[in-house]
């Protein structure tokens, strides 16, 4: 499924690191950032963590919660976390469901192998659950920022 701008975003609940659950309802009143991730402490990964990590003030001065998912499980986010000093949400689905629901969990093909994974994608969602912006096969360098200005913006 395609995520469309101005439609509601579908519905979740994950477990999540510091052995929260989070969902969309929990969220409610305040904006979001979805970021997903094909994996823990890959190169393009952990730079993306440590650019929104850099960011994690800003954010939260714009009412804006960060969340991170990937397929990975909640020890290797556990890891992950600690590893780099990330203090923002990691969230865990390893059933592909949420992936699936957001359009995000896709055929890939590297060297000639097809396979399922993440297409990494980020989402800002409103304080009502309404997608403001979505933002597809994100390319790293810059993208943090470009993500804090939106959420500035959406006000």
């Amino acid at each position: 499924m395609a995520l469309s701008i101005g439609t509601r975003a579908p519905d979740f609940s994950l477990p999540a690191t510091d052995g929260r659950e989070i969902s969309l309802a929990g969220l409610k009143g305040r904006k979001v950032v979805l970021y997903f991730y094909p994996k823990d402490d890959t190169s393009g990964c952990t730079l993306e963590a440590q650019n929104f990590q850099a960011l994690k003030a800003e954010f939260l001065a714009a009412d804006t919660e960060i969340v991170g998912v990937s397929p990975d499980s909640l020890k290797s986010h556990d890891k992950f976390r600690a590893k780099y000093g990330l203090d923002f949400t990691l969230a865990s689905d390893e059933a592909t469901a949420m992936l699936q629901d957001f359009g995000v969990w896709v055929e890939k093909s590297m060297y000639g192998r097809k396979y399922m994974g993440v297409e990494r994608t980020t989402v800002l969602i409103d304080r009502n659950g309404v997608i403001a912006q979505v933002w597809a096969k994100v390319k790293v360098p810059g993208h943090a920022e470009e993500v804090l200005k939106a959420a500035q913006a959406l006000g």
